[in-house]
């Protein structure tokens, strides 16, 4: 079903929002102000909202440009019948634009769930591209039916076979992981350390694969490439050739990154966060400080060196593949203690700190935890969050407990997408 509309504001999820009849509809790939005809994909009589696709633009707005990725073109994709690929939502807006409206979304979520009303700035990352392209240090993929790499349409199960991903830096492209045949993987995913250096396949198996097939594919990647095997359910990782992680660089600091291990994917992303965090915090030597959901340890070492070691600092983290890269990543660093487990169980005991740091999952730190950080009582909280709805939901309860917003920074870290990336300071009113 088709239906002609106006497109209005903004919406958290890479969404646009419009009305017909009185029932609201999400409409993805529009922009404020279009007319445009869309095709309803998700629909019926008693939903409390539908889900809809631009498939022509009847009166473009402003700031609308040819999308830079043909398979992601929902306006190519629909004149041959098809789906769209997922994961470049933004690109056919222009970067300034993209970034206007995601300050607007941001302040609509600081608004409706952390009562409080701010207009923020969205900055780029650094040195990021002027077309905000080539960033992805990591990329993963599905396989095709016919063994090629793949990737899916929005909220759909249908498979789009993709060779370059414009996205992605250089590093991962100049492989051309798109030539091998990766038929009994389920998925196939790759890193590529920003500052270079050997780049890691990870090969995850359909069920009922043979264990061999994943050793031939790994020995048919070009040289100077690791590879491994990963079970996402038993968490085991299997070397097949080189090595099972990859190693990043960050403020002069080394840290190894294992497996399906968290990193940032933006190639500048780690040193855009760990300078505007040790520039806010001030960490003093002596200090205690926690870096909550701290993963391999991307903001501990620095937190730790500018605490000396008259200071003293806790990681907690809650994978145990990410905690043993902490353990490996300080383990010349006497002042911390990295604790693997829930960071509401972690922080049962903690009193007395100076500083806390949290870099939560997309789902936010919840009440338990930010009442739980008000109560060891540190002079000043710095909060990372990927997602501005469960940042403001978090926001909301430090206010309660009597925390302002000290200051805000929200950076453009996945460019013609509709995420960010933010950071805030809170103090004790």
């Amino acid at each position: 079903m088709s239906l002609e509309l106006t497109i209005g504001a903004p919406a958290h999820g890479g969404h646009f929002v419009a009305r017909h009849e009185g029932r609201v509809i999400f409409v993805r790939h529009a922009l404020p102000g279009e007319r445009v005809r869309v095709r309803l994909t998700e629909s019926g009589e008693d939903a409390k909202f539908w889900r809809a696709d631009v498939v022509e633009v009847l009166e473009p707005a402003p700031g609308r440009r040819e999308h830079f990725w043909k398979e992601a073109d929902a306006l190519r994709a629909a004149a041959r019948g098809k789906l769209p690929v997922g994961g470049a939502e933004f690109g056919h807006i222009e970067l300034g634009v993209q970034r206007r409206l995601k300050a607007e979304i941001f302040a609509e979520q600081l608004r409706r769930l952390g009562g409080t009303e701010l207009m923020p700035e969205v900055e780029p990352a650094r040195e990021e591209s002027a077309d905000g392209l080539a960033w992805r240090t990591r990329v993963s993929f599905s396989v095709a039916p016919s063994g090629r790499l793949a990737m899916h349409a929005h909220r759909s199960d249908e498979l789009i076979p993709v060779e370059a991903m414009p996205l992605a830096t250089g590093a991962v492209n100049g492989l051309r992981l798109w030539e091998a045949d990766y038929t009994g993987m389920d998925r196939v995913e790759v890193a590529a350390p920003a500052a270079g250096g050997q780049p890691l396949v990870l090969l995850i198996p359909a069920p009922g694969t043979h264990p061999r097939i994943p050793a031939r594919i790994a020995q048919s990647l070009p040289d100077g490439v690791s590879a491994a095997a990963w079970d996402p359910e038993s968490h085991e990782l299997t070397r097949l050739k080189g090595r099972t992680w990859v190693q990043e660089t960050v403020l002069g600091h080394d840290y190894r990154v294992t497996g399906a291990g968290f990193w940032q994917i933006h190639r500048t992303a780690p040193q855009t966060l760990a300078s505007a965090v040790l520039e806010a915090l001030d960490v003093q030597s002596g200090e205690s400080v926690a870096d909550l959901y701290a993963g391999a340890g991307l903001f501990t070492a620095p937190l730790a060196e500018a605490a000396g070691e008259s200071g003293r600092v806790l990681s907690v983290e809650g994978s145990p593949g990410a905690s043993r890269d902490a353990r490996k990543n300080l383990f010349a660093a006497p002042q911390v203690t990295i604790s693997q487990g829930r960071v509401d169980k972690m922080l049962r005991d903690a009193a007395d700190l100076d500083v806390v740091l949290l870099d939560p999952p997309r789902a936010g730190a919840g009440k338990t935890v930010v009442q739980q950080i008000d109560a060891a009582a540190p002079r000043v909280v710095g909060y990372v969050s990927c997602d501005p709805a469960s940042f403001s939901r978090d926001l909301g309860y430090f206010r309660s407990a009597g925390w302002d917003l000290d200051s805000l920074r929200v950076f453009d870290l996945y460019p013609h997408t509709h995420h960010m990336e933010s950071f805030a300071v809170l103090r004790k009113r």
